[in-house]
């Protein structure tokens, strides 16, 4: 069966963007005194105020039969009719024109209109742009008479659709004059010239050299760290420069900001020896450690191991805020790739360096358990540093570590003994069966002694002496739990063995 004529209206309406503010064509089907009726194969037809197709000379620029772009502003709008616009499709028209302008780099013709504050009001196709007083002309004037009212030739230095912010230079215009004698006359390395800001990207800006657009690279914008390009410049400024480098084949200029002013580096050992205190303002934290400024340009960081004497992974944010101002030592400086290391917890007291101070080997000292581990005991000492208590050093006489482990528990108090403190290495060894003595030295080679047998296996016969001292004898019969008296014929203190034997 053959569609309906309304059916197959309804498709062609799914062809058109009836969305409101979408672009569509429409055809001029009747113009009367004040309304112009257009055709844009809706489901009724439009009709337009006639002043949105006069000119300058209130010329009615249309006629029957005509296509023109109209913009939707309502497909009902509560009286059954379409309302369409005409000047919103010009303007909308008029700024596509203005990018692709702006983007091939092309002139632009407008009328200055106004004065405000810093500048001046232009109209470009119905479209108003800021002209500021510095871009009018290649000398300041006080009098723009003679430009006023006229169609002029202007360089778009700015475009923002969002904002409707349109920038534009006469000035421009005026310097471009022959290119070729710009080149040669204006655009040589090394060489300071003025330019405006055009354009900013991540990675720099864009400045219009008169002529010709250099590129000025955020690494040469200044000495210290930039992140984005507006930190240092903002569009339509107007700048000295230096000439880095200039491709005269491909017409590309580099050009550097920071090479204007005295590079900060230089002589930098001399000013900041290794060692030195400073004061300095935190621009960054990361994860890693938090970057201090010493002075304008200067940069260093503070690894995360160098903040704190005693937490060796703690957040850098817990202490230290952007902006605050520190006290930090030098502790190294690499000129070659521009870094310099520096400390925070060195302008502080040591409290590895106070601990040797105060305590010497062998005093004795309390402290919490804060962790055990297989490999010993972790003990808290006054100003927040740890010493370790070896699994070697717990007991004179228990064999199994574990057994041992088992008698301590995290945040018991103990008291130990100090083995040795090496502040450098922030070291502290700690005894706790040196608060005893070592039970081996009541012992002798070819004594007496009495003991009772604990164990016996295949390997050896386990005694138990006096103050809990474990020796082995050779099994003459005996069986867990004699009574045995015996003389002991070899002391291995080294290895804490004593061997007895029934007789001399």
């Amino acid at each position: 069966m053959s569609e309906s004529f309304a059916e197959l209206y309804e498709k062609s309406l799914n062809n058109i963007n009836l969305k409101p503010g979408s672009i569509i064509k429409a055809t001029i089907i009747n113009i009367d005194k004040d309304w112009i009726k257009v055709n844009a194969g809706l489901k009724s037809e439009g009709k337009i105020n006639i002043d949105q197709f006069k000119n300058d000379k209130d010329e009615v620029c249309v006629k029957i039969g005509d296509k023109i772009n109209v913009v939707i502003e309502a497909i009902e709008d509560g009286f059954g009719e379409t309302r369409l616009s005409r000047e919103k499709a010009k303007r909308l028209e008029n700024w596509k024109n203005l990018e692709k302008a702006f983007n091939n780099n092309e002139r632009v013709k407008g009328i200055i209109i106004g004065k405000v504050k810093g500048g001046f009001t232009v109209e470009i196709n119905s479209i108003r742009a800021f002209l500021p007083g510095s871009l009018v002309d290649i000398r300041t004037v006080r009098d723009i008479l003679h430009l006023e009212k006229k169609y002029i030739d202007f360089k778009l230095i700015k475009l923002d659709k969002k904002r409707n912010n349109v920038v534009v230079s006469r000035r421009a215009v005026l310097e471009i004059g022959n290119e070729k004698e710009i080149l040669n006359k204006k655009i040589h390395e090394d060489k300071s010239i003025k330019g405006i800001v055009k354009n900013l990207t991540d990675y720099g800006a864009f400045i219009d050299l008169g002529g010709i657009d250099g590129l000025l690279h955020i690494t040469d914008m200044a000495w210290k760290r930039v992140k984005h390009p507006s930190e240092i410049v903002s569009l339509g400024d107007e700048i000295e420069v230096k000439i880095l480098k200039f491709d005269r084949a491909r017409n590309r200029v580099s050009l550097g900001l920071k090479q204007l002013s005295e590079d900060p580096w230089k002589n930098i050992k001399e000013r900041y020896p290794v060692g030195k205190k400073v004061k300095a303002r935190i621009t960054n934290i990361t994860d890693y450690g938090c970057f201090a400024e010493i002075e304008d340009g200067i940069e260093g960081l503070v690894h995360v191991s160098e903040l704190d004497w005693t937490n060796k992974n703690i957040n850098p944010s817990k202490l230290v805020n952007i902006g605050e101002i520190v006290e930090v030592m030098i502790l190294e400086i690499d000129e070659l790739r521009r870094r310099i290391s520096l400390g925070l917890k060195q302008c502080k007291l040591n409290p590895w360096e106070t601990f040797s101070l105060k305590y010497k080997k062998n005093d004795r000292v309390e402290g919490l358990v804060k962790s055990i581990t297989d490999f010993g005991i972790f003990v808290g000492l006054k100003g927040g540093i740890d010493g370790l208590v070896h699994v070697s050093d717990i007991s004179w006489n228990e064999i199994d570590d574990k057994v041992i482990r088992s008698k301590y528990r995290k945040g018991d108090i103990i008291s130990t003994l100090i083995l040795s403190i090496d502040p450098e290495r922030e070291r502290i060894s700690l005894s706790i069966k040196h608060l005893k003595q070592d039970p081996l030295t009541v012992f002798y080679k070819g004594s007496l002694v009495n003991g009772e047998i604990i164990e016996i296996n295949e390997n050896e016969t386990l005694v138990k002496l006096n103050n809990n001292v474990i020796a082995n004898i050779n099994n003459n019969g005996y069986l867990i739990g004699d009574k045995i008296s015996a003389y002991i014929i070899n002391i291995d203190r080294k290895n804490r063995k004593i061997t007895l034997s029934d007789k001399l």
